[in-house]
């Protein structure tokens, strides 16, 4: 039953898009998406900045430690990232501000990290910013490593408004309790963060958290097919372009019980 009232929302979200140039739609009710007009919109230039209202709100949580973030980019060379090898895939390339460009492809277009380096796999923070700049599906797809296991943030999914981790006990992003509907605007930039901790998997777009989710004890995993390939540490889009800066990577102190 949510199954089927989540992809409705979706679908109905989707149709929603259409009136954003013209201001019909209001993501936030309560207040809680309204974004600060001079941060980090696609308008104001294209620099990899350092700071964000993600990184504000994090050195405020419970949890955060006082880790160094690391950059996963130089903005010039994937360095030791593999283009994924998806069929249909687009190119891949980094534009002249040192964004990451997954160009939109048949389906699937991506980048991973074959062994994951040396970030953490548990008790860590990943924050980025992107934006979808051409299609209708998922613009950031991000794969992150759960201890031994793999799961999957999406970020504008099924026609463009679904996001949720894929998979919780064998249920994709539009099937267990994190799928939600968030519309997104074309070419603008989003803050985004994922915390994953044993307890939860945890998620923000901008100041507005859009994930909650307790996991101890559940089955972690990628959803079938392709998308696999992200594992352990990915990204990618599916038919669409998607653009990524600003990604870096943090250990947290662990949460004590």
């Amino acid at each position: 039953m949510k199954t089927t009232l989540i992809r409705y929302a979706i679908v109905t979200g989707f149709l929603f898009i259409f009136g954003l140039s013209s201001g019909c739609v209001n993501q936030s009710e309560d207040g809680d998406h309204q974004a600060d007009d001079g941060v980090h919109q696609s308008g104001g230039g294209d620099s990899n900045s350092t700071s964000s209202a993600v990184d504000k709100d994090s050195a405020e949580d419970k949890g955060s430690a006082d880790k160094e973030w690391k950059a996963v980019f130089d903005g010039k060379v994937l360095g030791a990232w593999e283009v994924t090898d998806y069929a249909g895939r687009g190119e891949v390339s980094f534009d002249e501000n040192g964004s990451l460009v997954l160009g939109m492809g048949i389906e699937l277009t991506g980048v991973h990290l074959p062994g994951g380096g040396d970030y953490p796999t548990i008790d860590y923070e990943i924050a980025l910013q992107t934006k979808r700049a051409q299609g209708g599906d998922f613009f950031c797809g991000l794969t992150f490593p759960y201890s031994d296991s793999n799961a999957t943030l999406i970020l504008g999914g099924w026609g463009g408004a679904l996001v949720g981790i894929s998979s919780i006990d064998d249920f994709d992003a539009s099937e267990n309790e994190t799928g939600d509907v968030y519309v997104f605007e074309e070419n603008r930039w989003y803050d985004v963060r994922l915390r994953v901790t044993k307890a939860k998997l945890e998620a923000w777009v901008d100041a507005k958290k859009i994930i909650d989710c307790e996991v101890d004890n559940r089955k972690i995993s990628m959803r079938a097919g392709e998308v696999e390939l992200a594992a352990p540490l990915g990204l990618c889009s599916y038919a669409t372009t998607g653009v990524i800066r600003n990604m870096r990577i943090r250990e947290l102190n662990p949460v004590k019980p």
